[in-house]
């Protein structure tokens, strides 16, 4: 008798998937699948990881254990291999760094985003390759600015405009402001996350999930509070520190931003 579960052979040994081996690095954000408890790498060791939650606590796992979680998913952690001596220094966008390369009279084009942390997130992870190709980021100060930010801007081929918004999805608001303006020399790109913050993955911040806020409530206070801050800025500080590369955030983010260093530092 053939069973349904089993194949041919009701007694033969059943594959085991296989768990993917992940070499630990600092901030790496890990659970375990038998307590509960989530934290960021802090101490890498001869034998050992040390985590620490939001709340501060700390817990030691051997790289040995095998109830580890890696954004859901079963892996087995194991300590990070020496970085060869010959391998080119990188920037935290993912671009081979210049050594002792000196930032560019800046260009003509700019790119503008939304606001002060829009700003300070491209920075920390392209602020590097900006001042490379002598790139300015300036704030719209929201996106209803937009189409007077554009035409004191007056963009030409020697002066291109890239703009990046937030929540630029079919039916928003944002989409409308970015249809009712045009030019060959102007780039409007946009991520579908309410605001920059969510363009970090939760797993940094030792959550699954961004938490859905209801409508009718700040947005931003409310976020504030799921992470136990006391206020927007002490929760955008704890949001930021938790970004050192591109590998922290969002690929909803990541392509629209090296869209915009391309178009405006095209030639």
């Amino acid at each position: 008798m053939r069973s349904r579960d089993y194949g041919p052979d009701a007694l033969a040994p059943r594959a085991r998937p296989q768990v993917p081996v992940v070499d630990v690095e600092i901030d790496l954000v890990l659970e375990d699948a038998r307590s509960g408890f989530c934290g960021a790498v802090v101490v890498i060791d001869r034998g050992s990881v040390t985590l620490e939650d939001r709340h501060g606590k700390r817990r030691v796992f051997p790289y040995t254990d095998t109830s580890l979680l890696l954004e859901g998913k079963p892996v087995r952690i194991s300590r990070p291999r020496p970085a060869s001596p010959v391998a080119p220094a990188r920037t935290a966008s993912g671009s081979i760094a210049i050594v002792g390369g000196r930032a560019r009279v800046a260009r003509a084009g700019r790119i503008f985003v939304e606001g002060l942390h829009d700003c300070e997130l491209v920075e920390t992870v392209w602020g590097d390759d900006l001042r490379a190709e002598g790139v300015v980021v300036e704030q719209l100060a929201g996106a209803d600015n937009l189409a007077d930010v554009v035409r004191e801007f007056d963009p030409g081929p020697d002066a291109r405009l890239g703009v990046l918004l937030d929540h630029l999805v079919p039916g928003s608001k944002e989409s409308r402001i970015a249809a009712a303006v045009g030019s060959p020399d102007l780039l409007v790109v946009g991520h579908p996350f309410v605001d920059i913050w969510q363009a970090v993955k939760p797993a940094r911040l030792g959550l699954t999930a961004w938490p859905d806020v209801p409508r009718g409530l700040p947005w931003k206070e409310t976020i504030a509070a799921h992470l136990g801050a006391p206020d927007t800025t002490v929760a955008w500080h704890r949001i930021r520190a938790a970004v050192r590369s591109w590998l922290d955030l969002e690929p909803e983010l990541l392509g629209p931003v090296e869209a915009l260093i391309d178009f405006v530092t095209a030639t």
